[in-house]
């Protein structure tokens, strides 16, 4: 009886020491927009055109759509695939992926993406759980759609379209495999990759369940992830899907999958069934908090759930619970208008109290397509938001969380520098650049990107171009950019009255010459992006004269109004590029603490 008593406490001291050896990894991999350049359609001959450097037929958007958006379409193909393999290297084992998965959830992409799940879980044991984002799909229920970007033979924009009536160009491609999915169409698709429970799950359930966990079984699971048992009615009389579920893929460990798209009819007049009567959801948690209130009760239950059975909650969805700006939103607003650098997506505070209230700790998102992390401390909770960067936009990359205890986490941000196969399409591109230089007064996009080295050289182009194309033009005042665009650093300095404040030893003031207003600006965006690790794209000089201008500024009592609008830039700049720890970092529920490491 001795013998098996020691036997059994070194058996418990052996398990236990293996549990603390081999904690549980996650990683996260968000707004991968999956485009399937080397896919198909399945009922139309078309298969893109053919790239002279590899022989292959290609579907690809144009480089002129590409850095007019906030996303790449293309070469993010094969940054996932070269995600999915470095993840398979550290032999993780567990994936979420927080929306946008698709660009808009066609069927050839969605298909495409299956396929790619599909061989990585049977090849390695990787196990994908998803979640919807604004992007798939782009409304509740399948409608026709298209894109007038992809490129044709000819170098030319080409265009593909689900109906003919959508497409004025009989040169066009029609094909459904481009129209819009809905809900039933993805569920359909995609169901083994966490929309539907799998058999090695421990644990299963949505919103609309009625088991508990003592009662779980498989078969009632089952029922429960069949469509017509996961609507909810967003407004009176309209019935919509909502695909949220929690799962226990290892023992100990709840995965949350919250569905945070809330689309709300447009026109409570017109039938439910109308497809095109639905506001997009792209706004995020704020709608949530009118239109779907079932969400923060069903995550009460589950946290409450979650303690009484020792298990450790992770939620993960589309959108952001917390202010990722740093702190630097009313500033923003003041300087910009309320409508620009899409503050309209800003949570409000309401959704980090509400969610917080109801038990919620760590929660993982997208959308934002940037590194962040936010933390609101409401009473004795904490929840943390962690920013999940995209593999479609600067800074590319994804999350590694580490559950050391219930209480311990690590998270780690793997940046995707080096991506093989990235400059694949070039040779296509130099074809449309050919053809948009015989179009009278095209704004052209800077060739100059197709002599980049690396994906992360390719993406921080990618960035300049948009500020230059996009962010500029859009979002800031045309007075103000038409005045500052040629100051150097050195005449900002001296605007800021920076000849009354004491430089450092070590900085010249002619040094400040080398960069201007536009540079400044895209170091702006670079915070915005990729927060402390933007660092790392600007110099040590630079950074240190950034700070002497923020101090300079700061000390100037000008009313000026164009001084005032630097003094706020700087202000932001100064906010964005001090925030939380965002790279790798220690979070402890219990000392309600989050440690850079």
């Amino acid at each position: 009886m001795l013998k098996k008593g020691i036997f059994s406490i070194l058996l418990i001291a052996f398990t236990c020491l293996s549990a603390q050896q081999n904690p549980v990894q996650i990683a996260f991999l968000s707004d991968v927009h999956f485009q399937d350049v080397y896919g198909s359609f399945s009922d139309h001959d078309f298969k893109g055109i053919v790239n002279p450097k590899t022989g292959k037929a290609t579907i690809l958007r144009t480089m002129d759509a590409q850095l007019h958006s906030t996303r790449v379409f293309n070469e993010n193909y094969f940054a996932f695939l070269k995600a999915v393999d470095d993840i398979a290297v550290k032999g993780i084992k567990i994936v979420a992926m927080p929306g946008d998965f698709s660009d808009d959830g066609q069927a050839y992409n969605i298909r495409g993406l299956q396929r790619i799940l599909r061989t990585y879980h049977e090849k390695y044991g990787i196990n994908f759980y998803i979640t919807t984002g604004n992007h798939d799909p782009v409304g509740p229920f399948y409608q026709d759609g298209g894109k007038d970007d992809f490129l044709g033979s000819d170098g030319n924009a080409l265009g593909i379209y689900s109906n003919k009536t959508l497409s004025k160009n009989k040169r066009n491609i029609i094909t459904k495999d481009i129209a819009e999915s809905g809900y039933l169409e993805i569920l359909n698709e995609l169901k083994d990759f966490g929309f539907y429970p799998q058999k090695g799950n421990l644990y299963w359930s949505t919103p609309f369940a009625s088991y508990s966990y003592s009662g779980y079984s498989y078969d009632h699971a089952m029922k429960c992830a069949n469509y017509p048992n996961r609507m909810y009615e967003v407004s009176k009389g309209f019935s919509v899907p909502d695909l949220s579920y929690v799962v226990e893929p290892v023992n100990g460990v709840w995965m949350m999958a919250i569905d945070g798209n809330t689309y709300i009819p447009k026109n409570l007049n017109k039938g439910s069934d109308d497809p095109g009567n639905y506001n997009g959801a792209s706004i995020g948690y704020n709608n949530v908090l009118t239109h779907k209130k079932h969400l923060i009760q069903w995550v009460k239950k589950i946290a409450e759930e979650a303690e009484r059975n020792g298990k450790t909650l992770i939620a993960f969805t589309h959108y952001p619970m917390i202010d990722f700006n740093d702190g630097a939103t009313d500033e923003i607003k003041n300087l910009l208008g309320e409508k620009k650098w899409q503050l309209e997506r800003v949570p409000e505070e309401e959704v980090a109290k509400d969610f917080a209230d109801a038990g919620l700790q760590i929660h993982f998102a997208g959308h934002m397509h940037i590194n962040d992390t936010g933390i609101r401390k409401i009473g004795d909770k904490m929840l943390v938001n962690i920013q999940v960067p995209s593999l479609a936009a600067y800074l590319p990359g994804y999350k590694v969380l580490t559950i050391h205890s219930q209480d311990v986490m690590e998270v780690r941000t793997e940046v995707l520098h080096e991506v093989p196969r990235f400059d694949e399409l070039f040779p296509l591109y130099e074809k449309e650049y050919k053809a948009l230089q015989k179009i009278p007064g095209k704004l052209l996009w800077n060739k100059e990107i197709l002599k980049t080295k690396s994906y992360h050289d390719f993406m921080l182009f990618h960035l300049k171009e948009l500020v230059r194309l996009r962010m500029i033009p859009d979002d800031w005042p045309k007075d103000f950019i038409e005045k500052g665009k040629s100051l150097s650093g050195k005449e900002l300095l001296l605007l800021s009255e920076g000849s009354k404040y004491t430089l450092p030893k070590n900085i010249n003031i002619h040094s400040f010459k080398k960069w201007n207003l536009e540079d400044l600006l895209f170091d702006l965006y670079k915070f915005q992006s990729a927060d402390e690790l933007a660092r790392k794209d600007i110099s040590k000089e630079r950074w240190m004269q950034y700070q002497v201008l923020v101090k300079s500024f700061e000390q100037n009592q000008s009313k000026d109004p164009f001084i005032l609008k630097l003094k706020s830039v700087f202000r932001i700049l100064s906010l964005l590029s001090n925030g939380d720890p965002a790279d790798h970092f220690e979070i402890d529920l219990k000392k309600q603490s989050v440690k850079k490491l």
